[in-house]
């Protein structure tokens, strides 16, 4: 999954200080610090404030049914470590997972994740099988407005996002063959594998269209990051591209750290949200105001600590920041 879902802004944005990140030695684990400008969304829809005047906890504005059921069904992709994933005990782990249980503290409601593929979430919900979407997912315009990124045509209703933390994308290759891969543009005639519907095949798609001389990028999208990771360490595909915090952790961990290596730098600055269907406004009002809590009393510093991403942190929750 890479910085989840298509968004498109300069893919030659560099990100500062990667090199210096990539190499860290404890979780390898950072993300961008530059919090993408919400260019006064938040004014554009009721769901841009947290608690209102005389509210006294985030608790109370939570809708009369998910107060009545006591739990928020989590649509997520759970195989996207660190962010999401499944430990060696089955348990779902993560920095995801970990906020969620901090931020139904607040609420005074479980957080039920719930296993679907990243392309699914957003249908799961408008057809109510979710109650929120929280999987790495970039807020981005197109997916609050519904617009397909490639089209640009309206396919949907669109979502409202709770954003809670940066992060930028990264190209990763087997380790000790980068095939002289250190940019975008260093794809052309090779073979990448992605996970489907997110950033990093949104920018090999574009990428390829500009390939001169007919070598275009050979581009395997799977329902998975780690099935992407598979294919790249059998030899199938020249290199790989994820959010630079799950990249980070396949290279630390995969083969013990001896699969893989990280080649250029972080493109694409953008915010992760938690995804709610339009309409929900309590819920996205609710939600925004736990976030902004958990930030205040420092639940949310430890969450980010423990991970090692401490660089993607935020100092309050947006909605809809993404552009």
């Amino acid at each position: 999954m890479t910085a989840r879902f298509t968004r498109r802004t300069a893919a030659t944005t560099r990100i500062a200080a990667v090199g210096a990140l990539a190499v860290a030695g404890t979780m390898l684990l950072t993300a961008c610090g530059d919090q993408t400008k919400n260019n006064g969304a938040e004014e554009s829809t009721k769901a841009s404030t947290g608690a209102s005047a005389g509210t006294s906890s985030p608790a109370d504005l939570l809708p009369a049914d998910i107060k009545a059921k006591g739990v928020i069904r989590v649509g997520s992709d759970i195989a996207y470590p660190p962010v999401e994933f499944k430990d060696k005990s089955g348990n779902t782990a993560g920095i995801d997972p970990d906020l969620g249980a901090a931020l139904g503290k607040v609420l005074g409601v479980e957080f039920k994740f719930e296993n679907g593929t990243f392309d699914t979430l957003v249908t799961g919900l408008r057809a109510k099988r979710y109650d929120i979407a929280m999987s790495a997912m970039t807020d981005s315009k197109e997916r609050q407005e519904g617009i397909d990124p490639e089209t640009k045509k309206k396919v949907g209703e669109g979502v409202d996002f709770v954003d809670y933390f940066t992060a930028g994308v990264s190209i990763y290759t087997k380790k000790g063959d980068d095939q002289g891969i250190k940019t975008w543009a260093d794809l052309c005639g090779k073979k990448i594998a992605v996970q489907r519907n997110t950033v990093s095949h949104d920018l090999a798609k574009d990428e390829s269209k500009k390939c001169a001389g007919g070598k275009k990028i050979a581009i395997e999208a799977y329902d998975t990051d780690l099935e992407a990771q598979t294919r790249i360490r059998s030899g199938g595909a020249d290199a790989g591209s994820s959010d630079f915090p799950v990249a980070a952790y396949a290279v630390k961990t995969s083969g013990g750290g001896k699969d893989f290596q990280i080649v250029g730098d972080q493109v694409e600055a953008a915010p992760y949200g938690i995804a709610i269907a339009k309409g929900n406004d309590k819920l996205t009002q609710a939600i925004k105001a736990a976030m902004d809590e958990i930030i205040e009393n420092g639940e949310y510093g430890k969450i980010i600590a423990k991970w090692g991403v401490e660089a993607g942190a935020v100092t309050e929750a947006k909605v809809n920041g993404g552009s």
